[in-house]
């Protein structure tokens, strides 16, 4: 009786579950409900069969009730199968089963598949014919589960094993010994198949989140190229910067991580960000005017305030392109590296005039990486340095203008990294 109350109750908090479960849709909800009334129907029924003190005078309400029970208990598997997913076949097998209903009812009165005597219930000469579509309804429940878990990439055979062996250590104790705990089997059965499929979708779900990130990435990735083309179609002359950049920023980053240097920010999703981010840090020259910036002499006091407007247009440039395809690491990120590649160690820079640590650690090592190509690239408005004289340059200016620690790294590590290249 204890075991019924726990099993009448399992299925009653599964009904609550489902009816509240935003997940499902109006079918799934209905076949689930089904299913869980149909255990409590047959656990009820088995109860009053045999686990209650036989009285022979209730003999015509306990064939009713056993009739309902043979009736429903081989429809299960179709009601969990329609839960499941297979709506159609659900629908058509309930039918095929319903032949079992109409067997059940029409020999019930002759005492063929069971019968109630004087002292007690007795299988009767037909029984088998129940336990054949006990059989199948147990084989289209097996099979219902393989054909469900096909249709998601993530399955578990060993859970649809496990499921066939709880019903299985049900069924035998009343096929040979007469115990009757079937439908506790099958109500921790059912539990474990509703289990079992939400965490099919729920892992489908995840697949599917993770695909969707990957696309975005891939669109954010895009987005960042095309932007940072259109800047290298406008000044042609420096059009290898940014391949050039995000090369000498990663290796930066990296070597910096290796030696210990801001080891504890520079994780590999940091230098992720940083290699496909850096393409941007020109992004704000979009506003500056081809006359500023292809002139090929020195840009006079008004043209250089206009020339460093590409920084905090960068920045607002940035933000407004990708708000819609980033999340706010990845914003800020990017708005830094743009707004802030022009800041100085001593806080002489622009256009916040950030002095030390307080300028990001992105844009410190994006400084370092844009100076050093600015030098040994030609421009509209100079020649090429060689290596050695834009290191010296670089050295010479560490205190005032670069981050000290980061740029040692470089300077350690530079012209082996450009071999490499």
């Amino acid at each position: 009786m204890s075991a019924v109350i726990v099993i009448e109750l399992l299925m009653l908090t599964m009904i609550i579950h489902v009816n509240h479960y935003s997940g499902f849709t109006k079918q799934q909800r209905f076949w689930f409900v089904l299913t869980f009334i149909s255990v409590m129907i047959c656990t009820l029924s088995e109860y009053l069969v045999h686990g209650v003190t036989y009285d022979n005078r209730f003999k015509i309400p306990l064939t009713i009730i056993t009739v309902v029970q043979f009736s429903t208990a081989p429809l299960l598997g179709v009601f969990f199968s329609g839960a499941l997913g297979l709506h159609k076949q659900a629908r058509i097998m309930t039918f095929a089963f319903l032949s079992n209903a109409l067997i059940e009812t029409a020999l019930a009165p002759f005492g063929l598949i069971f019968t109630f005597t004087e002292t007690q219930y007795e299988r009767g000469d037909l029984f088998w014919i129940y336990e054949v579509f006990y059989f199948l309804a147990l084989l289209y429940l097996a099979v219902s589960m393989i054909l469900v878990g096909k249709k998601f990439k993530h399955r578990d055979g060993i859970t649809i094993f496990m499921v066939m062996v709880i019903l299985i250590a049900g069924i035998l104790p009343m096929t040979f010994f007469k115990t009757h705990i079937t439908y506790i089997a099958i109500g921790i059965a059912a539990c474990v198949c509703y289990i079992y499929y939400n965490d099919l979708v729920q892992q489908d779900i995840k697949s599917e989140l993770v695909l969707n990130q990957q696309k975005m990435s891939e669109m954010q990735i895009h987005t960042i190229s095309g932007l940072a083309n259109i800047i290298e179609n406008r000044d042609m002359e420096t059009g290898e910067h940014i391949t050039r950049t995000t090369y000498y920023v990663k290796k930066l980053a990296e070597h910096a991580r290796d030696e210990g240097v801001y080891a504890d920010i520079l994780t590999d999703h940091y230098i992720e960000l940083l290699e496909t981010l850096s393409p941007m840090h020109d992004v704000g020259k979009i506003v500056v005017s081809d006359k500023i910036l292809k002139k090929p002499g020195k840009l006079t006091p008004a043209e250089y305030e206009e020339m460093k407007k590409h920084t905090s247009e960068g920045g607002r440039v940035v933000r407004e392109i990708l708000k819609d395809i980033s999340d706010e690491e990845y914003l800020r990120f990017a708005s830094d590296i743009a707004t802030y590649h022009h800041e100085r160690w001593d806080g002489s820079g622009y256009p916040k005039g950030l002095k030390g640590e307080e300028i990001p650690l992105c844009a410190r090592i994006m400084a370092i990486a844009d100076v050093f190509d600015a030098l040994i690239s030609e421009r509209c408005y100079k020649d090429a340095m060689p290596i050695e004289d834009a290191l010296k340059i670089m050295k010479e200016e560490g205190d005032s203008h670069f981050d000290p620690k980061l740029l040692e790294v470089f300077l350690k590590h530079i012209q082996e990294d450009i071999k490499k290249k």
